[in-house]
């Protein structure tokens, strides 16, 4: 069997990361309201499990994060994302989500160069993200 390929059968972009969750509404407040996020998408998704495909990106970002229900072998909640956020000002960013009761971490690290400031946060249903502060 042969195979062809082109220059168009190429990645060429990240379309979106997922976040499984249980509570999508409570998620949607989470990472609009608190963390500033804007709704991207939010449309009906899924025949046997009832739920909603929702996107949630910073302003301007060109990846959104889609919070959306577990799929069939996959559990909500408690995950290490791998997701880097990024901000101008780490340190009021921090400020503003420990002053929300955001579950962040005491303080902002500083590694030294090349390692950016940066901290990690929990949201409501125990995943992990990190944020670190633009060059």
């Amino acid at each position: 069997m042969t195979t062809t390929t082109t220059d168009t059968a190429t990645v060429s972009r990240v379309a979106n990361v997922i976040i499984p969750v249980t509570d999508q509404d409570r998620m949607l407040g989470f990472y609009t309201e608190v963390l500033g996020l804007e709704k991207r998408a939010d449309v009906p998704f899924g025949d046997e499990v009832p739920g909603r495909w929702i996107e949630v990106a910073p302003a301007g970002g060109e990846t959104p994060i889609a919070i959306c229900p577990p799929g069939p072998t996959n559990e909500a909640g408690g995950k290490d994302t791998g997701i880097t956020l990024q901000s101008d000002d780490i340190d009021a960013y921090h400020a503003k989500l420990a002053a929300r009761d955001v579950d962040v971490d005491a303080e902002v690290s500083r590694m030294g160069e090349p390692v950016p400031p940066l901290f990690w946060f929990r949201d409501p249903e125990g995943n992990r993200l990190m944020v670190v502060e633009a060059s």
